[in-house]
């Protein structure tokens, strides 16, 4: 089932969200430090029932942080209902777990007459000695080091958080039956934080610090269901959740997949119809774009209606090489651009193919491209795919602050020195083209289709 993804301005402040499915909206609110692409795989499910949106919560994801410097659940509340009112949704039916639940559920209680609504996994109620714990120690600091030390400190504390709770306590008494070492489920998590820096801990912050906020028992609330599985280490703050309104109920089940089929069937239960077209920008996004070899997203940005495409080159994306008032997409295996179907391509006509598709959709009729890097493209564009020890991030941090250095980065002599520019070797710079590096998975395919661009 196709997702697509979109932009809502909300006075300035850019939410991005996917969208997948038909029927009633269903808004589903992700965990910290996650993304709406913790959904992806339950929306191709619940879309055959829902019209299911997922917006990326303020600072993480691609959605801009709020701008209130140290923000409450509150906040992320009310914003939470602003982006259902901004993209069209009148009366919210809600899927939320861990912190997502906890977000809803202060947003019901603080817009109830919003709500239809909701189905909830896990919802946290800290005591005084936990609250301990989950309070600054749980989010330290860990901004951009200048050769890459933040990175070792973030695959670990990823690694481990599946070990024991609290991730920085290890003990037997702390042990999860859920531990793994599983990579692709290490990576993603550490994408969405690259993605969200240092503005996680504001939304992780603010959910850590909140308090129950369950309406009191005789409100004429919308129904509300809390279920959490065994293992899941909010399976036994259901003991805690007090006296709830009528409507509410919570229990325990066995297994994620238990918890996925009865707040389904819970949220199938309301009777709800709202359906409708969503919102969107205008001046960014993406397009859904078909070839022969690529059926998937585009992501663009700009002046659509320019009359220019510009190409950013091989190995980086849209927010690092950037034209004023052209339209700038992400090449396919880029930035937020989805991959080819099958391996990515060297022959530059299937490219091109696929940029002809993209100018006809935007009626541009002039195509420019970024130069491409000095160098050899085996060489340029090692693997770095993500591994048991977390080591591709630190290769691809030494590449993007070798690239600073010398011009091919790989020839490291004095023969091939470039200028030195002291602000794209601050830790922040570097940061940004680390994360496009790790992005451009097709990097490699890209510089050797390139170089055929313009020969007979």
């Amino acid at each position: 089932m196709h997702i697509s993804r979109h932009y809502i301005s909300i006075e300035g402040r850019r939410v991005h969200y996917a969208k997948c499915g038909s029927g009633p909206h269903l808004l589903m609110v992700h965990q910290s430090p996650r993304s709406s692409t913790e959904y992806h795989a339950l929306m191709q499910k619940w879309g055959q029932y829902f019209t299911c949106i997922a917006p990326d919560l303020p600072g993480f994801g691609h959605s801009d942080p709020l701008s209130h410097p140290a923000p409450e659940i509150e906040d992320f509340a009310d914003a939470m209902v602003e982006f259902a009112h901004a993209v069209g949704i009148k009366k919210i039916l809600g899927y939320g777990f861990h912190s997502g639940g906890i977000i809803l559920v202060t947003a019901l209680k603080r817009h109830m007459e919003k709500f239809a609504g909701l189905a909830i996994g896990g919802y946290a109620i800290w005591n005084d000695e936990e609250r301990v714990k989950i309070g600054p120690p749980y989010i330290p600091q860990n901004p951009p080091q200048p050769y890459g030390q933040h990175l070792v400190w973030l695959w670990n504390r990823i690694l481990e958080q599946s070990w024991y709770f609290p991730w920085f306590e290890p003990s037997d008494e702390n042990r999860m039956p859920v531990a793994h070492d599983d990579v692709s489920k290490i990576s993603l998590i550490i994408e969405d934080m690259l993605n969200s820096g240092d503005a996680y801990r504001l939304g992780y912050g603010a959910v850590l610090r909140a308090g129950r906020d369950i309406p009191p028992p005789e409100t004429n609330s919308p129904p509300v269901q809390i279920t959490a599985y065994n293992g899941d280490p909010l399976q036994s703050h259901l003991e805690r959740l007090g006296n709830m309104p009528q409507s509410w109920s919570a229990f325990g089940v066995d297994t994620p997949d238990d918890h996925y089929d009865a707040s389904l069937k819970f949220l199938l239960s309301i009777s709800y119809q709202e359906n409708g077209p969503l919102g969107e920008d205008e001046n960014a996004g993406f397009i859904h774009i078909i070839t022969e070899d690529f059926d998937g997203l585009i992501h663009w940005q700009g002046n659509k209606n320019s009359g220019e495409i510009y190409i950013h080159t091989a190995g980086e994306e849209i927010d690092i090489s950037a034209k004023p008032n052209a339209i700038h997409i992400d090449m396919p295996g880029h930035g937020l651009s989805d991959m080819w179907r099958g391996d990515a391509p060297i022959n530059w006509d299937i490219w091109q193919k696929l940029i002809d598709k993209v100018a006809a959709y935007f009626n541009a009729k002039e195509i420019n491209h970024a130069p491409l890097p000095i160098g050899d493209a085996q060489m340029l564009y090692p693997d770095l795919s993500p591994d048991r020890f977390g080591h591709y991030l630190t290769k691809a941090w030494a590449i993007v602050r070798a690239e600073q250095i010398f011009k091919p980065w790989y020839l490291a002599d004095a023969s091939h020195t470039k200028k030195i520019d002291t602000n794209a070797l601050h830790p922040q710079a570097l940061a940004k083209k680390h994360r496009a590096r790790i992005r451009a998975i097709s990097a490699k395919q890209m510089h050797i289709a390139a170089q055929q661009r313009g020969k007979a």
